[in-house]
């Protein structure tokens, strides 16, 4: 069973028009235990279940979504495991330095459709990214978080019963040296990029910190 660290709901002083949901600080967790506690979350929530955001890294491994294909696989270490999960999209990669944050959201009761939700993950990362004199954008075409063309952040969503899992995957400070042996997101030669490169200090905790509580208040707060 994952333990998280602090369980305790982000404050923001600003008026709720939601139900906020409850931050979970998990530290380093192992990917697929991860997966399978979201997978039994989703599937024992009620109507009344809180919203729930997850923070975490994982070790070193690859994840392949639904739409997954051999060929985006160059060249990959073996060292690292190869592990066919249920969310939408291609291949990547995930390891330490990597800030992970999951949505494990009740998107009828938040009114929000998939797109819309998946418009204010990239949002989220890109304020922050603008906080630090970054300017970064999302792409329509191809979701995810983009920095002078280097993407920086990777979205992948399962919903099931009208209720997401999964999440977004920020490089903040790691070894990207393991994206090289792939096509990330299915996109060939795709280059990658972190927060440190560009000056960043934060760690991958305060980084999904940080994001998380964007996310709240584009998706739970209103003015």
């Amino acid at each position: 069973m994952l333990q998280a660290q602090d369980s305790s709901p982000l404050q923001s002083g600003r008026p709720v028009s939601r139900p906020r949901p409850c931050v979970r600080r998990f530290g380093p967790t192992d990917y697929v235990a991860t997966w399978r506690a979201m997978q039994a979350f989703t599937a024992a929530r009620a109507a009344t279940t809180l919203d729930e955001l997850w923070c975490t890294e994982h070790p070193p491994v690859y994840t392949v979504g639904l739409n997954g294909k051999p060929e985006h696989f160059v060249d990959h270490d073996p060292r690292i495991p190869v592990i066919q999960v249920d969310r939408g999209g291609q291949v990547t990669y995930h390891g330490p330095g990597q800030a992970v944050i999951y949505l494990l959201l009740d998107l009828r009761r938040l009114g929000w459709s998939v797109r819309e939700l998946v418009r204010a993950m990239e949002q989220a990362v890109v304020e922050l990214l603008a906080e630090h004199g970054v300017t970064a954008h999302g792409d329509v075409a191809a979701p995810g978080v983009y920095v002078n063309g280097a993407k920086i952040a990777a979205l992948g969503l399962r919903i099931k019963n009208g209720c997401s899992y999964h999440g977004l995957a920020c490089n903040v400070a790691m070894d990207l040296s393991p994206f090289a042996t792939i096509n990330p997101c299915g996109q060939r030669d795709l280059p990658v990029t972190q927060a440190a490169d560009w000056g960043i200090a934060l760690s991958p905790a305060e980084w999904a910190e940080a994001i998380a509580e964007r996310l709240i208040t584009l998706l739970y707060v209103q003015d």
